[in-house]
């Protein structure tokens, strides 16, 4: 009878601790959830066209967002076309394509962008302002352009399927302006 005793105490000793151990275990499995780093930017996804304006030109645009290599990494290509004006008679054709990463030991957004004129950007980004609907960018480098420039790149939701895109540029010594905006549509 006594063994049965201790057997019983035992197995409810053993029992409460699986329980508890269990219980311990899905606490801290729902604290250390993966969250979606790429919820932000999930709504640009898909092909997009637009128009815009600037120091160019008024300019007709079309751009592409997709995650590749299996989501890790977020790949916009742009084209804008500009109208012919003043002393630029044919219009121009600008292109350029970006990736966006996710650099775990700052906590931010890295956007690497590639121009066909040869100027590389990197921007850092902390992710969507409090309303949630800004994402901006700044500059931490540029390459192959006169030491000192600086920019930023704000992107904005409008409504379910238009954004609006700013490119503020700024040489040496001065304050970051306007160089064009353009707001883009999806197409699907």
């Amino acid at each position: 009878m006594r063994i049965a005793k201790t057997a019983i105490i035992v197995l409810f000793v053993i029992s409460s601790f699986a329980n508890y151990a269990g219980a311990a275990a899905q606490a801290s499995a729902g604290q250390g959830q993966a969250q979606d780093i790429w919820k932000p930017f999930r709504y640009f996804e898909g092909r997009w066209e637009g128009k815009g304006e600037g120091k160019s030109g008024i300019s007709h645009g079309k751009q592409a967002w997709e995650f590749i290599l299996r989501g890790k990494f977020l790949q916009i290509r742009n084209e804008a076309r500009f109208e012919p004006q003043g002393p630029n008679s044919a219009g121009e054709v600008h292109e350029d394509f970006g990736i966006i990463s996710y650099d775990k030991s700052r906590q931010k957004y890295v956007f690497r962008q590639f121009h066909v004129e040869g100027f590389v950007n990197q921007y850092v980004s902390d992710g969507p302002g409090a309303d949630g609907k800004a994402l901006v960018f700044v500059s931490e480098a540029i390459e192959n352009i006169p030491a000192g420039f600086s920019a930023r790149l704000t992107y904005r939701i409008l409504d379910d399927s238009s954004f609006e895109q700013t490119f503020d540029l700024a040489p040496p010594g001065q304050d970051l302006a306007c160089y064009s905006k353009g707001v883009m549509k999806r197409v699907y």
